[in-house]
């Protein structure tokens, strides 16, 4: 991973844009929201991650978070792999069009990885950004609002 892209500092506020694979747009579809919502939700209440605002477009969420107890880079990494999971089987439980396309573009995606993955919706890393300053912060959440499927502001 890049040293441009990591969480330095662990009490900062950073803005993070989690990406399906190849923009691939997936959170059109309530029930995929609603494993996001729920799951940023999980993150809050049991590994003391700090929603500042957030934002989920079709293909990708951008998130200003801090954490109050766990490292931002293990929440984010278990946020990623919950959400992977539970989207993968959703899809094989709600009358999705896409389905079938969509399960083999997840997995032609996790075919080129050395780890032993079925499945690979996110790509690799999040580019957090530190949020130094309140302008920067309005600037972000701001741009993010613009082409939202849903959002919030905590």
């Amino acid at each position: 991973m890049s040293e441009k892209y990591k969480f330095y500092d662990p009490e900062g506020i950073y803005f993070v844009s989690p990406t399906v694979i190849h923009w691939i747009d997936l959170f059109t579809k309530k029930e995929f929201k609603h494993i996001i919502i729920e799951s940023l939700a999980h993150c809050q209440k049991e590994k003391g991650l700090v929603i500042h605002a957030w934002v989920v477009m079709p293909s990708h969420l951008h998130l200003i978070i801090s954490t109050k107890k766990e490292p931002l880079e293990n929440i984010v990494r278990d946020f990623k792999k919950h959400v992977s999971r539970s989207i993968i089987k959703e899809l094989n439980n709600i009358n999705e069009s896409r389905k079938k396309w969509l399960l083999r573009a997840f997995s032609k995606a996790a075919a080129r990885l050395k780890r032993n993955v079925n499945y690979k919706i996110w790509q690799d890393g999040n580019q957090p950004k530190q949020l130094e300053s309140n302008n920067f912060m309005q600037e972000k959440f701001n741009n993010s609002h613009q082409n939202s499927v849903a959002s919030g502001i905590c």
